[in-house]
């Protein structure tokens, strides 16, 4: 017989524990329910915006190629007229038609080859080969060997394509955040079905200790899920 204090029983009758867990259960596996649709909604939401961020880093990707081949194209066309330029400066100064002077830069004469490629010249490139000029690459030993070689030669679409590769790289990151966020949804999905599971469990079996063993499983996993699923980092459903 139950030990007696003040005319009371210490301990509950079987069919208050029953109905105590019955209880219990009810509001795990309600709450287990709702917390459930959330974190798969999330999850859900997640792997969307890993899906966008990828698509993204594809086009940038794209992008970068695209601006990169033709800044290519543009550096084939500056060594092409840096090399026409160089072979008629030679012809005219061997026929005398200029007269490049050591230390001098060098000024176009109307009417020759050569100011006729200088005139030529992109934009881009004209004031790598003016200061490429001005070191007097004729006289000066430490003069660059080519326009190419100096920090004033740039190419707009080079460094867009670099731009749009680095705009690749943060999408592919933000594409595996958002990955791991929906992984970390899905786990908490799977600690609910847990709980739920146990929840239902404890309300089947005929014995109150395992009952309660299968209750306090249902309550400690949930407890654990929810402290997870709130700490988790979350999309505006709106």
């Amino acid at each position: 017989m139950p030990a007696m204090s003040g005319g009371k029983s210490e301990t509950a009758p079987p069919d208050v524990w029953a109905n105590r867990i019955e209880l219990i259960a009810t509001i795990v596996m309600a709450a287990a329910a709702i917390l459930t649709a959330w974190a798969a909604f999330q999850s859900a939401k997640w792997s969307g915006i890993q899906a966008i961020e990828f698509s993204k880093a594809s086009a940038s990707r794209i992008e970068s190629t695209r601006l990169d081949t033709r800044a290519g194209q543009l550096t084939t066309i500056d060594v092409s007229v840096f090399l026409a330029w160089l072979e008629a400066v030679n012809d005219e100064v061997r026929n005398g038609e200029i007269v490049l002077e050591p230390g001098t830069g060098y000024q176009p004469t109307p009417g020759t080859l050569s100011a006729f490629q200088y005139e030529r010249m992109r934009d881009e490139f004209r004031p790598a080969f003016d200061a490429w000029i001005d070191s007097r690459p004729l006289t000066n030993p430490d003069a660059p060997p080519t326009p190419f070689a100096l920090p004033e030669y740039i190419v707009a679409d080079s460094v867009a394509a670099d731009a749009a590769l680095d705009q690749a790289g943060g999408h592919t990151d933000a594409a595996l955040v958002a990955n791991q966020n929906s992984d970390n949804h899905v786990l908490v999905v799977v600690a609910l079905a847990l709980a739920i599971f146990f929840g239902g469990v404890s309300s089947k079996l005929d014995v109150t200790r395992n009952r309660l063993i299968a209750i306090s499983m249902a309550v400690v996993i949930f407890t654990g899920a929810s402290l997870t699923l709130a700490f988790l980092p979350k999309v505006n459903p709106f």
